[in-house]
């Protein structure tokens, strides 16, 4: 037995030495996470300690909205070199790949729950000293994870000298929510690989070009921007000196208060709920909507607006009174808007003749009643998109074309006053991140979130949406959850979606850009006759809270805190008052003592 022990010793190291494969060399500054995120620069990711492929600790990275949970690392490499580039990753889409001077390099793969090993390879060109090696996950795929990024072959040596301070630093083409920065290029012995961009002395943007557009501003306001050049081996330049711009006026509808309440007011109809007089108008309101203007015909344009007829309303007041008590709201600093559409108003602006027809026809009404705005309150098939119009900053189709001249013409006629809001349901909106018009089969609802190529060409000029968070089926958040309308996360994930943005069918390429918080409201039923989807006033709450606050949240956390988030709107204010006023009272108590 003496004898033979060391055999057999012999025999288990070579059984151990080949069951387990030799490690690739690397350049990677810790290349299993054992040190946390050490050499590393990541958003939405952190350091785990299951599953791991090796070692103790592994990445988990988070995919957030537009934040793809990236990782990324600069590496020094020498000219004319190629180099192996691998890792191991689990999830549903992860992404490897490097970037630098004459490189761009990627794989992906979805090994789901099981490591699995991405590999690519790239040869550095003459000039090329260092690259940027990453792996991120995808939109709204979950959490992925990787482990042992590899990057084999020779090291560099460091570069160390930063790029010169980028010149003429510029700011111009202002709306009311954006402003263009400019600069001339900077030079460097490597080469830049971005620039970083800070908007009044905070955290920077990044942009590959020399201009960049900071949208979600504030209208009327001044922004300060300067720029820093930065290279593939981390070296940045000093700031540039700052350059200042101020955003136009825009959005309409100035002088009301930071938190709002929106009612529709059954003006031309009871609907079982009962006739209110506009000077019975609750003082709650901030904005009232006149229910509703609708067209003559679907496709006419002509759009007529008369008050409930005495049989249908006996308390309705003469047109002198209405009108009288519409003035004495406005002097209380309340905004009176015409509401076009409703369920059964349906508006389709398919010729130039209908859409000139339309300016005039509500042109009429807001001078006849001396009203502060309009109101778009498009449902049923008013508006789609036909097939091909996948452009969101250039749609196509005449109903939505048409509806955008009209508004635009609208506005320019009654100036930076002229309140403009929009009420569409969740299947114009939302649904945009999953279906967009007829799809690429032509199998979808051309109807599918045909408002947003018309909220984006006004977001400029308007200044409320509130859509709908009611009569809604279930619908896809950026969670890739299905959230169903009456309770508080519905009202989250939903609002959420405005406040960040989205990319339409998941293409990055063609992102529903953020509102600013201050035109986004939530839209709600005031009671449960209202309409279905009915959230009780503590359920609102809760939303608002954690939209607001960032606290009270529940399953669903939006990707930011949005303290300037407008308001509330109701369907309806007649409803509301049937209901005791449970809506107006509780919210315009609890909007009041919001900060």
């Amino acid at each position: 037995m003496r004898l033979r022990a060391p055999a057999a010793l012999l025999a288990a190291a070579l059984l151990a030495f080949h069951a387990t494969p030799a490690s690739a060399a690397t350049i990677t500054t810790n290349p299993g996470f054992e040190d946390g995120l050490t050499g590393w620069t990541c958003s939405s990711a952190q350091a785990v300690s299951s599953p791991v492929h090796g070692g103790a600790r592994a990445l988990q990275g988070t995919p957030q909205g537009n934040d793809l949970a990236r990782c990324q690392q600069s590496v020094t490499v020498q000219p004319n070199t190629t180099y192996q580039l691998s890792s191991w990753v689990q999830g549903a889409y992860v992404f490897l790949g490097a970037t630098g001077t004459g490189v761009n390099a990627s794989t992906w793969g979805s090994p789901g729950a099981q490591w699995s090993q991405l590999k690519t390879s790239f040869t550095t060109g003459a000039s090329t000293t260092s690259v940027t090696i990453y792996v991120n996950g995808w939109y709204g795929q979950g959490a992925y994870y990787a482990d042992d990024v590899v990057l084999d072959g020779p090291g560099g040596a460091p570069d160390t000298q930063a790029p010169t301070v980028p010149g003429n630093v510029a700011v111009g083409g202002a709306t009311a929510s954006s402003l263009n920065v400019t600069w001339s290029a900077s030079t460097d012995n490597v080469g830049v690989t971005r620039y970083e961009v800070s908007r009044d002395n905070g955290s920077p943007a990044t942009a590959t070009g020399t201009s960049f557009t900071a949208a979600g501003l504030s209208p009327k306001t001044s922004y300060a921007f300067k720029v820093r050049a930065c290279d593939a081996a981390g070296n940045c330049s000093a700031y540039s000196t700052p350059a200042t711009g101020t955003t136009t006026t825009g959005g309409g509808g100035g002088g009301l208060p930071k938190r709002v309440l929106v009612g529709y007011l059954h003006a031309s109809f009871a609907n079982g709920s009962g006739y209110i007089p506009m000077s019975e108008v609750p003082a709650e309101w901030d904005v009232i909507n006149l229910a509703f203007g609708e067209p003559t015909s679907v496709t006419s344009g002509d759009i007529r607006f008369r008050q409930c007829s005495a049989a249908e309303c006996p308390n309705v007041e003469p047109e002198a009174d209405f009108i009288a008590a519409i003035r004495a709201k406005q002097a209380q600093g309340k905004k009176v808007l015409i509401s076009i559409g409703g369920q059964n108003g349906q508006v389709q602006l398919t010729t130039a003749a209908a859409r000139d027809k339309f300016v005039e026809s509500v042109s009429a009404i807001i001078d006849r009643y001396g009203l502060d705005g309009l109101d778009i309150d498009f449902e049923g098939h008013s508006l789609y998109l036909n097939p091909g119009d996948t452009n969101l900053a250039a749609p196509t189709t005449p109903v939505v074309v048409n509806l955008i001249a009209a508004l635009k013409t609208l506005k320019s006629r009654y100036g930076a006053k002229f309140t403009l809001t929009m009420a569409p349901e969740t299947f114009f909106v939302q649904l945009g991140y999953q279906f967009y018009g007829p799809g690429p089969t032509g199998a979808a609802d051309s109807r599918s979130a045909s408002y947003l190529p018309v909220i984006h060409a006004m977001r400029d000029d308007l200044t409320l949406l509130h859509v709908q968070d009611y009569n809604s089926g279930p619908i896809k958040g950026l969670d890739d959850q299905y959230h169903t309308m009456g309770g508080h996360d519905f009202h989250v994930a939903m609002t959420d979606m405005l406040l960040s943005g989205f990319p339409i069918m998941g293409n990055p390429a063609n992102v529903f850009p953020p509102l600013r918080q201050d035109q986004v409201a939530i839209g709600l039923p005031a009671s449960v006759n209202a309409g279905n989807g009915f959230t009780s006033v503590t359920e609102v709450q809760k939303a608002f809270d954690c939209l607001a606050k960032g606290s009270n949240c529940g399953t669903y956390r939006p990707r930011g805190v949005y303290p300037g988030l407008r308001g509330l709107m109701a369907w309806s204010i007649n409803w509301d008052r049937y209901n005791g006023q449970e809506f107006s009272r509780s919210h315009r108590a609890y909007l009041n003592a919001l900060t």
